[in-house]
């Protein structure tokens, strides 16, 4: 008769139920597992052998069979050295069945019957959870699936330890959840001197969680700005600390259970390839802009990274996930991020006008910014020219508003667009960047001075469909700042000043004041 213990796969950041079987048969002692399993699960073989040499346990003679059911569900990973385990103690009679029949298992054994880490304890006990089960998982993860709540918890050090909680004679205690940490704060605005052009579009970015791009020559402070917008954000809300929490344990970066409630902040280098961005590998690790998922994905020297790496980025920063295709699975990541880029205006980083100019002007500026997709520019709501700061300002002493008095204004407006979607009662997002159809067109109700300013502009400027939502979401938000009502003629101009038409030059910014202003 086999004995069974549930365990899980993970596909993306859910858990799917996966029964282990064991069964002892007749025949040549041979170990044997099936059930479409990689190569780190058939290697538990082995590690499941010493740990039980360890205790001073043999494997039974015969063959021993180990299925790993549904059969046609790919099983990745560490983690079901344990469950391996603990069904063939069962098999064995060491533990009773009945015993092992609430409970859901993960973890990795070490030759000497230790469980190590693995990841994925939060979604593991939230799926045994939902099926009525308690999760066992290895001690060091016990303070990280204690968050799942009412889930029953077993954290053991070692095999030994568990076998004798099962038999009554040393009986393990229920870990506590880790820390809420409400995160450490980062740098403060304060320390940007000068740039009032750079942090007012930096505020509405923040304020309505739109895209941003800075274009600087090297030394104006394009990444002191976009380090000090995760700290002008509101905390996570619950809903959002879940969804962030469960990415990051499937990646591994939940340590010793601590959660924290700072929006996250990830800023890959140059050189990350599409699967490092958006998620990949042999088992399907989460990229950069799902770990940054319900924060800020900060990608400098934009042009820098590869063409395939950021046109990869086209898709999830519309819909909100990425779904990675292999030919036996489809995996989902959840990928709703905040960009903000920074780039030099050409390769020489001065550009065609002031001191230091680019001799190659305009083609340099044209080559260079030309490595960045048209697509991806028209999904970045704010596109800002950053000066080198003059000597002037650096004498200046700091300014009087840093983090604390931005953020205030950045929460009010938050405050007042969720307010306006709560008021609605139809799931309306409270963000006004993710704002569409009918209720983009419900909040943005444009009187006739500002229509006749959007028209122009969209055949001056030859504005997509896109570029028009964005720039509506854009004005609601710079409305909101003010704490005004309806969308105004100023708010729509502010706005389009930030769309970026072609590679970026003064002589361009100066016409599109000219357009807007008239």
């Amino acid at each position: 008769m086999a004995t069974r213990v549930v365990s899980v796969a993970f596909e993306g950041v859910e858990a799917r139920r996966v029964d282990v079987e064991v069964q002892k048969m007749g025949g040549p002692s041979v170990f044997v597992v099936v059930g479409l399993a990689d190569k780190a699960v058939g290697e538990s073989r082995e590690r499941v052998r010493a740990a039980f040499a360890g205790l001073g346990l043999a494997l039974p003679p015969g063959r021993v069979v180990v299925n790993l059911a549904p059969a046609d569900l790919p099983k990745e990973g560490n983690h079901y050295d344990l469950p391996i385990a603990l069904a063939l103690m069962g098999a064995m009679g060491i533990i009773p069945q009945d015993a092992l029949d609430g409970w859901a298992a993960i973890g990795e054994l070490n030759l000497n019957g230790e469980i190590a880490s693995v990841a994925g304890a939060l979604p593991a006990a939230m799926a045994a959870g939902a099926m009525g089960l308690g999760l066992i998982c290895p001690e060091a993860c016990g303070a990280e699936a204690a968050w799942a709540g009412d889930t029953a918890i077993l954290a053991p050090r070692s095999l030994i330890s568990l076998v004798n909680h099962f038999r009554g004679s040393q009986i393990l205690s229920a870990p506590k959840a880790g820390p809420m940490l409400e995160g450490a704060g980062g740098p403060d605005l304060r320390d940007v001197k000068g740039q009032e052009n750079a942090k007012r579009a930096l505020e509405i970015a923040a304020a309505g969680g739109h895209n941003l791009l800075y274009i600087g020559p090297p030394g104006s402070g394009k990444s002191m700005l976009a380090q000090r917008l995760a700290g002008l954000l509101p905390p996570l809300t619950a809903q959002e600390l879940l969804e962030t929490s469960l990415v990051q344990s499937i990646a591994g970066l939940i340590a010793k259970g601590a959660l924290t409630r700072a929006r996250p902040f990830r800023a890959p280098h140059h050189s990350a390839s599409m699967a490092a961005l958006t998620g990949g590998g042999l088992r399907v690790k989460p990229g950069e802009v799902s770990l940054a998922h319900n924060g800020v994905l900060f990608l400098d020297e934009l042009p820098e990274f590869s063409a395939q790496a950021l046109d990869s980025l086209r898709q999830p920063l519309e819909t909100g996930e990425v779904t990675i295709a292999r030919a036996n699975a489809h995996v989902r990541y959840p990928a709703r991020v905040q960009l903000v880029a920074a780039m030099n205006p050409c390769r020489c980083g001065h550009g065609g006008l002031g001191r230091g100019a680019c001799g190659k002007a305009p083609r340099c500026i044209q080559s260079y910014q030309g490595r960045v997709s048209g697509p991806l520019l028209d999904r970045i709501d704010l596109t800002v020219e950053v000066p080198p700061v003059t000597a002037a300002d650096l004498c200046l002493p700091p300014p009087a508003e840093g983090t604390a008095e931005v953020a205030a204004r950045i929460a009010a407006a938050r405050d007042l667009a969720a307010a306006r979607a709560q008021a609605t009662g139809e799931g309306a997002s409270p963000l006004n960047a993710r704002a569409e159809g009918q209720w983009l067109d419900r909040i943005v109700a444009l009187d006739s001075p500002a229509k006749a300013l959007m028209a122009r502009a969209a055949e001056a400027n030859a504005l997509t469909a896109r570029g028009w939502t964005r720039t509506l979401r854009l004005a609601r938000t710079i409305a909101d700042l003010e704490g005004a009502g309806p969308v105004r003629r100023v708010h729509v101009a502010e706005a389009l000043i930030y769309r970026r038409v072609g590679p970026t030059n003064q002589a361009a910014g100066d016409s599109r004041m000219a357009v807007y202003s008239a």
